[in-house]
């Protein structure tokens, strides 16, 4: 996201069409709807979150709202290259940790929020060129992805790249003209740096078809087919009034090429429209399986960088806005789970968790040879103070690495244990750990111990 926003609502406004998507979906149904975004999200696999900061986290009606209502968070500013890196070399941690803690601590999971943009640079990038800049901004990525390691669900690995108009084309930046595969390469780092998160390319105006999401789409296809890794792409979704008639349509042919959709920030112009754009997004992503999680930037309306405008869930107090009920019902009302997530029985979010102990599930995201796997345990009616989980893992392949866990053993039967910070599990509540392995991952459910 560009800040300020200058004139961009403008061109969002004027280059989205006026029909409204009426996206039908899959209906899962559910014998008792899910009363907050986030655990209507999780009953297909999804996840529903909220931009924030780390100064936000002292502010008791704000954390009151952001810990009941969403299953994930996004640093608005924390992580961007002039917070981590604000000298070259010399790196900031600091409020980025904090709201991966707070996130841990919840269950939450957590976008990263953008490796490289050509805004928001610290001056002394803005400075460089050439190879300089290049070797400055790899760097980047691979310190602040490895620092993060294991604890980013999808990184915006690269911002903003392409130009507005008709064009397609790239946008000119001092990073653009270190080369043209200055993106590739920034994916390259990323996957080697942190290959357990999701890698996504994300941008504005590409809510429809137009020339700048199919340059995008084009990308994304060579990428796909040199096995450049990217997992997903982000679509921003700063709407006006209107949405345009493609939108799903845009997301499926995304979809279609084998990567995730993400709507990674997601505010509406408030108006007569707002409830009703919400909803219709909302529907569009719950209607492609592989739309795996909605993002809305920011929580309430003061807050919001759209000065004015009145575009978010909650208004300056906290109440929830009708376009907040129009959200949850797109969601209570299903669609096709995303893919290698678990199945979840129609009132799953109503039932009570399973007595005592703990449940794991597995979901994989694979390449050819080798693959990354998330495990999630959650805990049954009691708190968990401490957990292994076993994972069987196929003849031929081998555990090569695992974060938020230790393992003893890499092949056949492989245990995997908790660590420090994150063997306290409340009733009901879960965290997650993953580790990469060689050959096919393992498609049996795991199983946990107390």
């Amino acid at each position: 996201m560009r800040i300020p926003r200058n004139g961009r609502f403008a061109l969002l406004s004027g280059a989205l069409a006026t029909v409204l998507v009426a996206a039908g979906v899959a209906v899962t149904g559910s014998a008792e709807a899910a009363t907050t975004l986030g655990a209507s999200a999780a009953q297909t696999g999804r996840y529903f979150g909220v931009a924030t900061s780390a100064f936000r986290l002292s502010d008791t009606n704000y954390m009151t709202i952001l810990n009941r209502e969403f299953n994930s968070i996004v640093a608005e500013n924390d992580m961007k290259w002039d917070a981590t890196e604000p000298q070259q070399g010399r790196f900031n941690y600091t409020n980025g940790d904090r709201l991966v803690s707070h996130a841990q601590s919840r269950g939450m999971k957590v976008r990263g929020h953008a490796l490289l943009w050509h805004a928001q640079q610290p001056s002394w990038a803005q400075g460089m060129s050439g190879s300089a800049l290049r070797n400055a901004a790899i760097n980047h990525v691979t310190q602040v992805a490895t620092h993060f390691r294991g604890k980013i669900h999808s990184w915006d690995v690269v911002n903003e790249a392409f130009a507005d108009g008709g064009s397609g084309g790239r946008r000119d930046s001092n990073l653009q003209r270190t080369g043209n595969d200055w993106i590739e390469a920034a994916f390259r780092a990323a996957r080697a740096a942190d290959p357990g998160a999701k890698l996504c390319y994300n941008d504005y105006n590409t809510d429809g078809i137009n020339a700048k999401s199919t340059g995008i789409y084009n990308m994304v296809r060579d990428f796909k087919s040199r096995g450049v890794p990217i997992d997903c792409v982000g679509l921003q979704s700063h709407l006006g009034t209107t949405l345009d008639s493609t939108y799903q349509q845009n997301i499926q042919r995304f979809a279609d090429l084998g990567v995730d959709v993400q709507i990674t920030e997601l505010d509406v112009q408030q108006g007569g429209n707002q409830a009703n754009i919400y909803a219709s997004v909302t529907r569009a992503c719950m209607a492609v399986a592989r739309c795996t999680g909605i993002t809305v930037w920011g929580l309430r309306d003061p807050e919001s960088w759209r000065t004015g405008a009145n575009p978010l869930l909650f208004d300056g107090n906290g109440n929830k806005k009708a376009a907040y009920t129009s959200v949850l019902n797109a969601l209570n009302a299903g669609g096709p789970t995303t893919p290698g997530s678990p199945s979840v029985s129609p009132s799953a979010s109503s039932q009570p968790p399973a007595p005592g102990g703990c449940s794991a599930q597995v979901t994989l995201n694979s390449w050819n040879g080798g693959y990354t796997a998330t495990i999630r345990v959650t805990a049954g009616s009691g708190a968990l103070n401490g957990w292994s989980v076993g994972v069987t893992v196929p003849s031929g392949g081998a555990v090569t690495s695992a974060w938020n866990a230790t393992n003893t053993g890499t092949s056949g039967q492989v245990t995997f244990r908790n660590v420090s910070y994150n063997g306290q599990v409340p009733a009901g509540g879960w965290t997650e750990f993953g580790f990469q392995g060689t050959g096919t991952g393992p498609t049996a459910t795991p199983s946990c111990t107390a």
